[in-house]
């Protein structure tokens, strides 16, 4: 069984999200740190900073909410490409998350980044996860 990094961090995200919890706390990573970074650039999420508590690196991803009722900002994350079947898109053939509402985050070779940016630079690669 290997371990999918990826599928990790959504996962945490989505569980705090349902929990109405204020902070993530995830096991940081290159690719971990890039979607984070990502999810903050796009207003995601609040704050995201680094920790190193002894040998370990975690990531504290601040979560963000709106209203009285607390309604989480991500309301849908889904990982796409996974360790068993990894999926790659030509930077025309990138699909677009309702309408171009959602983000579709990718991994190039240029590094991680999202639709928008890979389809400017003309860049296609693999679609990690989708987020709105």
């Amino acid at each position: 069984m290997g371990n999918d990094t990826i599928a990790n961090m959504i996962t945490s995200v989505r569980n705090a999200n349902l929990g109405k919890e204020e902070t993530v706390r995830i096991l940081a990573n290159n690719i971990n740190r890039s979607i984070g970074k990502i999810l903050l650039q796009e207003g995601f999420i609040k704050n995201f900073e680094e920790l190193q508590e002894g040998t370990n690196h975690f990531i504290i991803l601040t979560l963000k909410y709106r209203g009285r009722k607390r309604e989480p900002y991500i309301t849908t994350l889904r990982r796409i490409s996974k360790p068993g079947l990894r999926l790659y898109y030509n930077y025309k053939k990138i699909p677009k998350v309702l309408g171009g509402m959602g983000v579709v985050i990718l991994s190039t070779s240029c590094g991680t980044m999202t639709d928008r940016e890979a389809r400017q630079k003309q860049i296609g690669g693999e679609i990690l996860c989708y987020v709105w």
